[in-house]
């Protein structure tokens, strides 16, 4: 089995710290969880240093969880690390109310000549050439019309 790649080493008062968390009655079931992991992974003269597979076990998880809370608590420190990730979305919306109702619009229309009904990748590029939108994936398309619960296509 390889070596631990994040070894985390607590100081006496992230250690006390940790100890009233995992200790108090109403804290939020994971901070508590994450809290009495720490403690039991703790390679600091005053820790018990357990392996994980004998952390999982006794606390049901499985061991790539708490191997990723010692990164986590590497990169942001033990205290941090009780705290959730936080969320960001990854962009900006491809098309505002605005957009939406130009492609509910675009459906309702008569298809390009030569075609019996619009598709996907028809509404995109109609987008594109109306300048709604500088670029747009045909599954978004997809995606607006689902939320949209158009039948129109």
């Amino acid at each position: 089995m390889p070596a631990k790649r994040y070894i985390v080493k607590l100081s006496e008062d992230e250690r006390a710290q940790l100890t009233e968390i995992a200790s108090k009655q109403r804290v939020d079931a994971e901070r508590k969880l994450r809290a009495q992991i720490l403690l039991r992974t703790d390679q600091g003269e005053h820790g018990p240093a357990e392996i994980d597979a004998s952390i999982a076990a006794v606390f049901g998880v499985h061991s790539r969880r708490i191997e990723h809370l010692r990164a986590r608590v590497c990169e942001v420190g033990p205290i941090a690390a009780l705290e959730r990730r936080s969320f960001t979305r990854p962009s900006e919306r491809t098309l505002d109310g605005r957009g939406e109702a130009h492609l509910i619009a675009l459906t309702r229309q008569e298809p390009p000549t030569g075609r019996a009904h619009w598709t996907l990748q028809l509404l995109a590029d109609r987008l594109v050439e109306l300048k709604i939108v500088n670029h747009i994936d045909d599954n978004t398309v997809g995606r607006v019309l689902k939320k949209m619960n158009s039948k129109s296509i």
